[in-house]
């Protein structure tokens, strides 16, 4: 592997006031079946940071999402949540997944789909109408709650699939290359909803992502990891203005100078 993109220890900036990490990876490994999926990663994630993550196929992105959630452990180190170990899934961390047509539940319309959120929460049924329709009209399915999924498109199934996760009012987003099978036009429009979504509630996101644009665009930081077994390589920190522009923002120097950096280290990676 080229020298230039060894592993490396990294930890994000300090959080405004020195408050400490929300989350955090301690010299994290996984071993599955004697197989190494993941080696010595370390880093943190500041309260309403926007963190990234790229890297080549079987480099572990998915899994860091995974250990974060509670879904796996490590088999050795620690992930901490607010500096406590992170022991199994939390009700304020939701999960947005890419396979929208296996993430909703098809016997179920759209009003339906968010009511499960909301039901386990243990929200009262004469609360939850109001609260769902509020959600399916912050996410753009105004008059949709009768539909089911497969009368929907992707992109409203995965407008459908942010309202539900937005019905469990999370702290956390974790988002597996949510939008990796939508189209080039519908993908940038849900970027910018779930840019206007995290700028209205401050919540936490950890997004996976092969799209090293999308990764760009969306991110505070962005995490490189190599892999076999994945490892912490690159950390790049992205200084685009916010608000951000699908157009403008895209055609900055800082943009292509960044997108240009996470390419060399993807093709060096998969060298």
């Amino acid at each position: 592997m080229p020298q230039a993109f060894a592993p490396e220890q990294t930890t994000t900036p300090s959080a405004p006031g020195g408050a400490a990490p929300l989350i955090a990876f301690h010299d994290v490994c996984l071993t599955i079946a004697g197989n190494e999926i993941l080696r010595d990663i370390s880093f943190e994630i500041s309260r309403g940071e926007f963190v990234c993550v790229v890297g080549p196929s079987g480099c572990g992105k998915t899994t860091t999402l995974r250990l974060i959630s509670g879904l796996m452990h490590p088999s050795s180190g620690q992930v901490t949540f607010e500096g406590r170990p992170v022991t199994g899934p939390r009700q304020d961390v939701a999960i947005m997944f890419q396979d929208y047509g296996r993430a909703l539940l098809p016997w179920r319309t759209a009003a339906g789909n968010v009511s499960l959120a909301l039901e386990s929460l243990g929200v009262p049924r004469s609360e939850r109408a109001d609260r769902i329709q509020d959600l399916l009209v912050k996410v753009g399915l105004k008059g949709q709650d009768k539909r089911f999924p497969n009368q929907l498109s992707g992109g409203m199934q995965q407008r459908l699939q942010i309202a539900r996760c937005l019905a469990q009012n999370p702290s956390v987003l974790l988002m597996d290359e949510p939008f990796g099978a939508l189209d080039a036009m519908t993908r940038q429009a849900l970027q910018d909803e779930v840019l206007s979504i995290v700028a209205a509630t401050g919540a936490t996101v950890f997004f996976v992502t092969h799209d090293l644009e999308e990764a760009v665009y969306l991110g505070d930081r962005v995490i490189g990891l190599l892999p076999h077994p994945g490892r912490v390589a690159k950390t790049v920190s992205v200084d685009l203005p916010r608000p951000r522009d699908q157009l403008s923002s895209r055609e900055t120097p800082q943009f292509l100078h960044l997108r240009r950096e996470l390419f060399d280290f993807i093709k060096e990676a998969e060298a």
